[in-house]
């Protein structure tokens, strides 16, 4: 983030007020910055205009699931059907669906650049970890949309993750933390055959099969990327990075579309919830 707004009202603070007026200065500074990033611009080779990073994170978005539903080989009517879903969940206005429908038809292109795109967007989102993060989430948990990631799928998320500057271990771990995610907020189950992810169990008027509260727990382990065996400071640190990593106002603040930000309030709520079924059954206070 830019640190002219800070500098200046530092120094003018400074001037006027003294030890006291330059720390107001520079309060003041750093939500001059903070507006000048949210109402700044940024390009796009690929998208061949001048966008805002919240502009830019959902073309983007929308893109790289038409490139992820082409990975299978061919679109399938359910795939435009899930993409349609998100658009709603979403709530879009007319132009914010058009510019979607339009970015997912033109990633769905046999000769789109995904690496290209990825570092753009990447370099446009100010390298931010956090805000990475959550559009490699969004893609992942679109992915997995329809109990099913096959093989290239999955290894074209691993070329997203690359190029947000993940290690092919963090993505990994990125992975498993999603589909424990996913076992923790609805009991289904899910297992690898053959490099293809299906969702497993017994299915009952419409309802999946609901795992034990031992395998609810260790998902809830698994949520939140720490051992059975960590203690309570190892837990309570890993739930705290990940609260701060999904908190929907800095993320907005960042690049977020204001439309995501349920998304990141439901991803924080999962974190929550984790993290209190640990310490409940820990008998930590």
């Amino acid at each position: 983030m830019n640190f002219i707004g800070k500098i200046i009202g530092f120094i003018l603070g400074y001037r006027y007020g003294g030890f006291w007026g330059a720390i107001f200065g520079a309060v003041l500074g750093h939500f001059v910055d903070k507006k000048i990033y949210e109402m700044g611009s940024v390009s796009s080779s690929f998208f061949s205009k001048t966008l805002t990073r919240q502009q830019l994170f959902l073309q983007t978005t929308f893109a790289v699931m038409g490139h992820l539903s082409k990975a299978k080989g061919r679109v399938t009517q359910e795939d435009i059907q899930l993409a349609q879903a998100f658009m709603s969940r979403l709530n879009l206005d007319s132009a914010a669906q058009r510019m979607a429908q339009e970015a997912f038809s033109r990633g769905k292109d046999a000769d789109f650049p995904i690496r290209q795109v990825i570092r753009e967007f990447r370099v446009a989102c100010g390298r931010r970890p956090d805000l990475l993060r959550m559009f490699l989430d969004i893609q992942i948990q679109t992915a997995l949309a329809d109990n099913h990631l096959d093989q290239n799928e999955k290894s074209l998320l691993s070329v997203i993750a690359q190029e947000l500057g993940l290690s092919q271990m963090q993505f990994e771990q990125m992975m498993a933390m999603i589909y424990a995610s996913q076992q923790f907020a609805s009991g289904a189950q899910y297992q690898q055959q053959g490099g293809q992810y299906q969702q497993q169990g017994d299915y009952q008027g419409g309802q999946p099969y609901r795992t034990s509260a031992a395998d609810n727990l260790q998902a809830a382990y698994q949520v939140l990327g720490v051992a059975v065996t960590d203690d309570q400071l190892s837990v309570k640190r890993a739930y705290r990075k990940l609260m701060n990593e999904y908190h929907p106002d800095k993320l907005v603040a960042k690049g977020l579309p204001p439309e995501m930000m349920e998304m990141a309030k439901e991803k924080a709520q999962k974190i929550q919830a984790a993290y209190d079924l640990i310490c409940k059954s820990k008998g930590w206070k």
